[in-house]
Parts: structure tokens; C-alpha cells; sequence
């Protein structure tokens, strides 16, 4: 097996899950927090929004270097989609696959999200609007109320041990079940 086949094979948790480790000891080290959000208010911060917004008002150069950690992902999800993504499509549940072939999804096979539910042209449709717009500002919306995005609170924050952490991840894993398995449905069949 050369290294690019070896590199396109997913990375099993006990790989994976030490790495992730690693890097928030490093965060600790030099004090730092994780969180994507945060990158969010840093750059809009950045290009000026704190002229007319109190909210964007600090110092984002304290912020550089979840900046650089943002643009790093960009990076390194560009290499991995363009040389080590699989030319095989995921290995998925037989129930999944009759499922999406029953709703007519059948993309999820060539790429990494179904172009019958997320692409430019499902943007001028209602089930594209809800599930685009008004899921995306409803996840927005919920980062800032929460006071951090999935990732802040459930790898900095768990492993401060941080109550209001501990309370945003169990609303973030309701809020996803309820919304697969209750809203899901009725939102797919618009």
C-alpha cells in the first residue's frame, strides 16, 4: 500500500482522538481555548465591524493565532479534498442507503454533502431555504447565545470541566436528535 493510499483511508478514533488530545494539551500549555466561533468575532472584528458594533470591539491580534488554526483547516480540507479523498464513496448503513435512494438523494456516493439537499440550485427552494438559510442562522444564533460553537464547548469546555459547557452540549445533542428525527423528516418532504 503506497502512503496516498494509506492517507486516504479514514484514521480510526484511537488515531485520531490521541491527536486531538495533543493539540488542546498544547492549547492549555500556552493558555489558550478552543473554539471556531471565536474565530468569527476575531475576523469580523479584524475588518472593521467594531466601528459601529460595541460587541467587535477588542483586540482581535490576540486572536492571530486561532486565525492562522482556522485558515490551517481551510488548507488542510482543501489537500484532503482534492488529493487524499477516496474515489470509493463511504461505507454507510444499508438502512441509510435505501433511505436516501427512497427520497431520491442519491449524491451522497461522489461527495461530501448531497447536492440534492445542499447545492446552489436547492438554495431557491423552501427545503433549501429552511434547511441553508434559516438552519444556518438558527446555528449561528446558537453559537453566540450558547457562548461558543460545538467544538468550544465540547473539547475546551468539557475539559475544563465547565458546567455551562456540560449544559450546551447535552442542548446541542437534543437539539440535533430532535431536529433528525422530528423536523427532519417533514422538512425533507417540502
Amino acid at each position: 500500500m503506497s502512503l496516498l493510499e494509506f492517507l486516504r483511508q479514514p484514521w480510526p478514533w484511537y488515531v485520531a482522538g490521541p491527536i486531538i488530545a495533543a493539540v488542546y494539551l498544547m492549547l492549555l500549555w500556552f493558555g489558550k481555548s478552543f473554539g471556531i466561533s471565536a474565530t468569527l468575532h476575531a475576523a469580523c472584528s479584524m475588518l472593521g465591524a467594531g466601528k459601529r458594533i460595541p460587541f467587535f470591539r477588542f483586540d482581535w491580534r490576540t486572536q492571530l493565532w486561532n486565525l492562522l488554526f482556522v485558515l490551517g483547516a481551510l488548507i488542510g480540507g482543501f489537500i484532503a479534498s482534492t488529493w487524499l479523498s477516496s474515489p470509493t464513496p463511504p461505507a454507510l448503513a444499508p438502512a441509510f442507503t435505501e433511505w436516501a435512494a427512497a427520497n431520491g438523494i442519491q449524491s451522497w456516493a461522489t461527495g461530501m454533502a448531497p447536492t440534492e439537499l445542499f447545492g446552489w440550485e436547492q438554495l431557491l427552494t423552501v427545503r433549501g431555504l429552511v434547511m441553508m438559510v434559516i438552519g444556518g442562522f438558527l446555528v449561528g444564533f446558537g453559537s453566540r447565545y450558547a457562548g461558543g460553537c460545538t467544538s468550544g464547548h465540547a473539547i475546551s469546555g468539557l475539559s475544563n470541566l465547565q458546567l455551562p459547557s456540560l449544559v450546551a452540549v447535552i442542548g446541542f445533542f437534543i437539539g440535533g436528535l430532535t431536529v433528525t428525527w422530528l423536523l427532519l423528516p417533514h422538512i425533507l418532504a417540502l
